[in-house]
């Protein structure tokens, strides 16, 4: 016979398996050593039935341990570590007397012991069995790194402890996964007062903190080992603080017992806390809680559980199990010793076989197990008692593999002394690390190099009717892996929250949500969950809600009025397709036929004395560079290219200076000419076409030689100006160097102003012929617009500098046009009876 003890604790449930290699034809025994202690924790039963239903299974299988035969004793552990260590010492030196280091019973050896729900009952039970190699399977998450501690104090590196659940660590990232999902900012925390509760709230609070999470409290709940007035008036007081308290979430961190004790709370009252308070909390569980309930709880009201969220070990319907269950009757003399407890506590009646007097009026008469409430007993096998179920799997198949292993090597057995029995404790060990198989519900177990289950959770929502009915539905999951692989889905919308929040999601946040266009600004000594919402400065935005601060829009775009969002900026530039681009542009079409059709006229009425006056060669190029001066402005209308704005500026410097060049050849030539009619001047030889062709040359080729710097050293490129404007952005040519920009224009004025003064003095001389009161009067205009033409180009911005600078090339070169030669023009096409040499003298 294959033999196994599990032990119960009041509030948990604690396995121990005991093998030993005796083989016999009997079926699985229930040996049950409790008290009522246990008896009132009905919930406990399913595990127990998981047990039972696993062993069942194990011993009409005959693939796993072959002719070998499993049974168990369960024990009480009272929560208790003196009882604890008691009753493990009492499994290892003998099977029911307490003889310590005396093994007194070798055919009853423990081989494995499977943890309970309750990790520090777990840690006890590992500090014994740690010394004896002997290997403990634990169901639920345990405080890993508590028990490698201790166990490293005293015995060779190694562990023998193996966990059935996933990393505690995993279920940490689970519940902030959990909270983040739903923007929960402002949430409670409540943790029983011990190691594990300590270690919880160090750990999630810097890790909540991290992510933005505050807690509007923490509350450290006492373990109630007996009944104490001031004890019970701490836990009422900080339930009454907790209800009270404006965060609608409190994550919850206990033991599977947690929920009995959460259920006596709303009954308990303070005379001063009996106003009206607001009851609908979203709990947020770990996986350690279970719905467990004292048997006189049957017909509480469970409201405050409705609409829970908690973390489950991941399980799967076992084929099976519900019929099993279901067929569970405490007439039948087969079923086990808790099933009397289990029936007078939970369906308030009496068997038949009692001792107690006077319970005729009340005997049980086939009651059904299932039609006990769910937040009693659930017919639905839970992660706790699935845990259980794959635990005993998980050794039965590990001892199977070192009978296999012995039988194969034809290892016999030595009933009579330990060193077989050792021998199979290491062996055990070694295919438990690697014991890999697949559950009746298709599920694949197996260990990790840490000795932890690899599984994830599962998030159940905790669903409770009006007729206090109990169901657990899966609304989402947590899959483990490396922290980039771990996946957490949840699905909102199957979630039924608590009926305080009109199946609306609950908030829990300590200030409102920050608009859209507006930043936190956290209160004076509060936490940074705690806030007031103030608008974005000017020029900036946030697009998100509960934003920490505001941004600037990126260079291509701009805040909108709400500062909420960010518009893209247009793109402007001085084209053909707005008015004052046409403008320009036809204004400069007009004033190049109107200089080509005087050039034309000059050209045709050449031989005539008008244009001979003056230098007509100089009166020609004059005109030419004037159409070039007026084509010139075209070049700054259009989108910037390359090439326009490579050359625009050059080609408007190199042709005014060759016109103003022109001009001031013309009044040297005519001051020259008065001059050299004096006797005995000796200018006569400077007089002519010379002359005038090397001040045209000589003044033309400065401002090249100007340009030509420009261009190798810094030319003009096309550049997109995003910051002078505030919603566009304007398309420019770059002048690549402002010093040689206004260089160029300096020259230019230089050589307007010496015209302008060389005419103005030989404004008076007599000749009908005489040009300089023109030319004068055209270099006010010119100088005017250029001197007018600095302040607006630097006062304006975008395509409105270009078009200032296109304007003043029209208005200047046209001024030079209608000053000097609009009077020819007239002479020659309206008088022409007057253009011959007598009669202009008589002007």
């Amino acid at each position: 016979m294959l033999f196994f003890i599990i032990q119960i604790p009041w509030y948990l449930v604690l396995l121990f398996f005991q093998f030993d290699l005796i083989s016999q034809n009997v079926n699985y025994i229930y040996d049950t050593k409790s008290n009522s202690s246990f008896s009132i924790l009905t919930n406990y039963y399913q595990q127990i039935l998981a047990v039972a239903f696993a062993v069942k299974e194990i011993n009409e299988n005959p693939q796993i341990l072959p002719n070998v035969t499993l049974a168990f004793h369960i024990y009480d552990s009272y929560l208790n570590a003196k009882w604890t260590y008691y009753s493990t010492m009492l499994l290892i030196y003998t099977l029911g007397r307490f003889v310590p280091n005396y093994l007194c019973d070798i055919q009853h050896k423990v081989t494995a012991v499977i943890g309970g729900l309750d990790s520090q009952t777990s840690f006890d039970v590992a500090t014994i069995l740690s010394l004896y190699k002997i290997p403990q399977v634990a169901h639920m998450q345990e405080k890993m790194e508590m028990f490698y501690f201790i166990y490293s104090a005293f015995v060779s590196p190694g562990f023998f402890f193996y966990q059935m659940a996933p990393k505690e660590a995993l279920q940490y990232v689970g519940v902030l996964s959990l909270v983040l999902h739903f923007q929960w900012t402002w949430i409670g925390l409540v943790a029983m007062d011990d190691y594990n509760g300590e270690t919880f709230i160090q750990t999630m609070l810097p890790l909540f903190s991290k992510h933005s999470v505050c807690f509007a409290f923490i509350e450290r709940l006492p373990l109630v080992r007996e009944v104490k007035i001031d004890l019970v008036y701490q836990i009422i007081k900080a339930y009454y603080d907790m209800m009270k308290n404006k965060a609608t979430v409190i994550v919850l961190y206990g033991e599977s017992y947690t929920i009995a004790y959460l259920r006596w709370l709303p009954y308990l009252e303070l005379e001063e806390e009996k106003t009206s308070m607001p009851i609908g909390k979203v709990w947020i569980m770990v996986g350690q809680i279970d719905l467990v309930s004292f048997a006189y709880q049957r017909d509480w009201n469970t409201d405050i559980l409705h609409g829970a969220l908690s973390f489950a070990i991941r399980s799967s319907e076992l084929p099976g199990f519900e019929p099993f269950v279901e067929n569970i009757n405490p007439s039948n003399k087969k079923e086990n010793g808790f099933i009397k407890d289990v029936w007078e506590h939970s369906f308030k009646c009496f068997l038949p076989n009692t001792t107690m007097d006077k319970v005729q009026n009340n005997i049980c008469t086939g009651e059904k197990i299932k039609t006990l409430p769910g937040t009693l007993f659930e017919m639905k096998m839970t992660g706790h008692s699935y845990s259980i179920y794959n635990a005993i799997y998980a050794v039965a198949y590990a001892l199977h593999a070192v009978i296999s292993y012995r039988l194969k090597h034809r290892i016999t057995v030595d009933r009579r002394g330990p060193k077989s029995h050792i021998l199979l404790l290491w062996q055990l060990h070694y295919y438990l690390k690697i014991v890999s198989f697949n559950n009746s519900a298709g599920d694949h177990i197996s260990f990790d190099h840490n000795g932890e289950l690899v599984v994830g959770f599962d998030v159940i929502n905790w669903v409770i009717s009006s007729n206090e009915s109990f169901y657990r539905v899966k609304v989402g999951w947590l899959n483990p892996g490396t922290v980039s692989e771990q996946t957490f889905t949840i699905n909102k919308d199957a979630i039924k929250w608590h009926r305080w929040f009109n199946q609306a999601q609950p908030l829990s946040l300590c200030s409102e949500n920050c608009k859209p266009g507006t930043r936190k600004k956290v209160k004076e000594g509060e936490p940074f969950c705690c806030y007031i919402c103030i608008p974005c400065p000017e020029g900036k935005i946030s697009e998100e809600q509960d934003m920490n601060d505001c941004y600037n829009c990126e260079a291509e775009k701009y805040p909108s009025k709400s500062q909420d969002f960010c518009i893209p900026k247009t793109v402007t530039y001085l084209s053909y397709e707005e008015y004052m681009g046409i403008t320009l542009a036809f204004l400069a079409l007009l004033f190049s036929l109107v200089t080509a059709l005087m050039l034309g006229t000059f050209i045709k009425h050449h031989n005539t004395p008008i244009v001979k006056a003056n230098n007509r060669n100089l009166t020609y190029i004059l005109l030419l560079s004037l159409l070039l001066c007026f084509l010139t402005a075209l070049l700054f209308i259009g989108c910037p290219q390359k090439v326009t704005c490579l050359f625009r500026q050059i080609t408007f410097g190199i042709v005014f200076s060759v016109a103003l060049s022109c001009l001031l050849a013309k009044t040297i030539t005519v001051v020259l000419a008065f001059m050299v009619t004096k006797p005995g001047s000796r200018l006569r030889k400077l007089v002519g076409k010379k002359l005038a062709n090397s001040i045209v040359i000589s003044c033309s080729l400065i401002q090249i030689h100007i340009c030509a710097i420009w261009l190798i050293n810094s030319p003009s490129f096309p550049n997109a100006d995003i910051h002078s404007m505030s919603k566009k952005i304007v398309l420019e040519c770059d002048e690549g160097s402002a010093l040689m920009f206004y260089c160029v224009l300096g020259y230019l004025g230089f050589l307007a102003i010496a015209c302008f003064t060389v005419a103005f003095f030989a404004r008076k001389l007599p000749d009908s012929f005489n040009e300089a009161k023109f030319i004068t009067f055209s270099m006010l205009v010119f100088c005017s617009v250029w001197l007018a033409f600095v302040p607006s180009y630097l006062s304006s911005t975008g395509k409105y500098s270009v078009a200032v600078e296109a304007f003043s090339i029209l208005s200047s070169s046209a001024g030079m046009l209608g000053c000097i030669f609009l009077p020819k023009f007239y002479i020659i096409v309206l008088r022409p009876q007057i253009n011959h040499r007598d009669m202009l003298r008589r002007i």
